[in-house]
């Protein structure tokens, strides 16, 4: 009977886990951040642990996944309301190659050397650092790469077109919240910015979902909730 009564509870802790894993949303799974890598390491380890303690039941192991469910929950939730909280915990993305130069000193904050980076590219269809004007290394440890205009698909060389440098959209303004930093990098102000915006009939920051600035194109993309 203990062989039953393990299939019983490895079978409630699946199903457990699986409803659990369904009510956080699928970006658990896809874009796995330095703390939902803690989160699942910890959870499994508890259900493991559950499963093979004579001591712990059925209803014990339910309650220590959808409890362990409802902290990630609830910082989840707090994340998406707090800017600060969210850098924090998922980090920020790295721009590693900007303008087609590699930024050393961001391979080295990462802990990324340039095998690993090369690696990354060839993953991208890019086999030489020459033909990549930007890579950004994502929070979940994933590269997006933006090529140069004559290796970008298709290129412009095979239609006899001029080229134009590649741009690099700069977020300004993120779940309502103005990211100054990245404002000051565009060498827009915020008379500027406000200004832009009273265009479009948005008096606050905290009405724009998502602003971004295209500076060679002169540009600024607003989306409000």
């Amino acid at each position: 009977m203990p062989f039953v009564h393990t299939a019983i509870e490895l079978t409630v802790g699946y199903i457990s886990l699986f409803i659990v894993t369904k009510l956080l949303g699928k970006m658990t799974i896809t874009q796995i951040t330095l703390f939902d890598f803690i989160s699942a390491l910890v959870l499994g380890d508890l259900v493991g642990n559950a499963l093979y303690n004579e001591h712990i039941k059925i209803k014990e192991i339910i309650f220590t996944v959808f409890f362990w469910g409802f902290l990630v929950y609830i910082v989840q939730f707090i994340t998406q309301k707090s800017f600060r909280l969210r850098t924090l915990l998922e980090g920020r993305p790295s721009i590693v190659i900007h303008e087609g130069k590699i930024c050393y000193n961001e391979l080295k904050k990462n802990r990324l050397d340039l095998s690993q980076l090369q690696h990354m590219l060839r993953a991208k269809d890019s086999f030489s650092v020459s033909e990549v004007e930007y890579a950004i290394l994502e929070t979940d440890g994933s590269l997006s790469i933006l090529k140069k205009s004559d290796y970008a698909a298709p290129t412009k060389s095979d239609h006899n077109m001029p080229n134009q440098p590649p741009n690099l959209p700069v977020t300004l303004i993120s779940d309502g919240r103005l990211i100054r930093e990245n404002l000051q990098r565009s060498g827009m102000n915020e008379t500027w910015l406000q200004q832009e915006l009273d265009k479009q009939g948005i008096g606050k920051y905290s009405e724009v979902l998502l602003a971004e600035w295209k500076k060679k194109k002169s540009t600024l993309y607003v989306q409000k909730y």
